[in-house]
């Protein structure tokens, strides 16, 4: 007779028969499978103006200020204003602008441009605080940290009040308090659908020159000597598939092969403590012999020598003042990384 065991199983063979046909449904043979809509998910976290993809949540001016001390105010400054490396987020708006939607500043010439200024809808920044930001642990921020961050940088750009809570609920709102709200069009061809009501047009009419033509490319920029190989080679860091490939940055451009020991010094082997500053992103802020944001490994050997315990506690909670303006975060590295970057400093950061 047929019971609830045999229903079972039959259930239990036809979704396996369903798996496996969708996942041999790929139509290249050989090469993978189909992404699952899982995985799909997993990937679709932007989010749109009209802010189709923002997830439920939100967050306090307060709690953002909190996070904008602890994870954001090291590059950008404690009130947006950044300092000499990053452009500065906030500044250039005014309560006039909050109500036209147009920022006036901004045809001013001799105004510098802040993020505030430029940005035309709510949902760009946000969803690049989400997937970009803090620059050091990209994605490590929470939705509820996201929306609080948010919140703190429209409040200081007198957008929202500083008792305020932005969320998915009340952002529609938010965004018709943007400064320059008005200050980008949909109404050109690069929008592919007709949710923004895009015209159909191309945005630029220009016609094809074919007189007169320059016969020989001139180079217009190219990557100096002092900045070359500051990261490594930056060929030996991609993939050997695809179109990219990185740009080998050991020696100058157009020189080709194996160059001449006496116009080209050969590549330095990098060291294993080299290797984990790399791995732990200290590189990013920090080169061998040359300053970037921060001092290089040298001037901190020269200044810190002998100092291995002292520089693991620096390297694990950051600091302020030693070096300039700049501050640096605390670091996520392991405690056996962050003794062996040390260790290596404080003998005197040699290659």
């Amino acid at each position: 007779m047929f019971n609830s065991r045999d229903a079972l199983l039959v259930i239990a063979a036809l979704v396996c028969a369903g798996w496996v046909s969708a996942q041999t449904a790929n139509p290249y043979t050989g090469i993978g499978r189909l992404a699952t809509p899982k995985e799909v998910a997993a990937w679709d976290i932007d989010v749109r103006p009209d802010f189709k993809g923002l997830p439920a949540g939100a967050g306090s001016v307060t709690k953002g200020q909190d996070v904008w001390e602890s994870k954001c105010a090291s590059c950008h400054g404690i009130f947006g204003e950044s300092n000499e490396v990053f452009t500065p987020l906030i500044g250039g708006t005014t309560a006039e602008d909050v109500k036209t939607g147009r920022v006036a500043k901004l045809l001013d010439p001799t105004t510098g441009r802040t993020m505030l200024m430029k940005l035309a809808t709510v949902s760009t920044l946000w969803d690049y605080i989400n997937r970009a930001m803090p620059w050091n642990q990209p994605k490590s921020l929470s939705t509820e940290e996201v929306y609080a961050v948010t919140a703190f940088l429209l409040n200081l750009g007198g957008v929202i009040p500083e008792d305020d809570v932005l969320s998915d609920k009340n952002i529609a709102e938010v965004q018709a308090r943007m400064p320059n709200r008005y200050g980008m069009t949909t109404q050109h061809a690069m929008w592919p659908g007709n949710e923004f009501n895009g015209s159909r047009q191309p945005d630029v009419r220009n016609t094809a020159c074919m007189k007169n033509c320059a016969t020989e490319p001139s180079v217009a920029s190219l990557l100096p000597d002092f900045a070359r190989n500051a990261h490594g080679n930056l060929a030996d860091q991609n993939r050997g598939i695809g179109a990219q490939h990185g740009v080998d940055t050991s020696r100058p451009e157009g020189q080709k092969g194996v160059a001449p020991a006496a116009t080209i010094s050969p590549a330095p082997v990098v060291s294993a403590a080299v290797a984990l500053a790399q791995k732990n992103n200290c590189t990013a802020c920090h080169a061998v012999d040359k300053k970037i944001l921060g001092p290089s490994f040298v001037d901190i050997a020269k200044k810190h020598a002998g100092k291995t315990e002292y520089l693991a506690g620096k390297i694990k909670s950051g600091g302020s003042g030693v070096w300039g303006s700049i501050p640096m975060p605390a670091q996520g590295v392991t405690d056996a990384d962050a003794n062996a970057i040390a260790a290596w400093l404080a003998k005197g950061a040699g290659r």
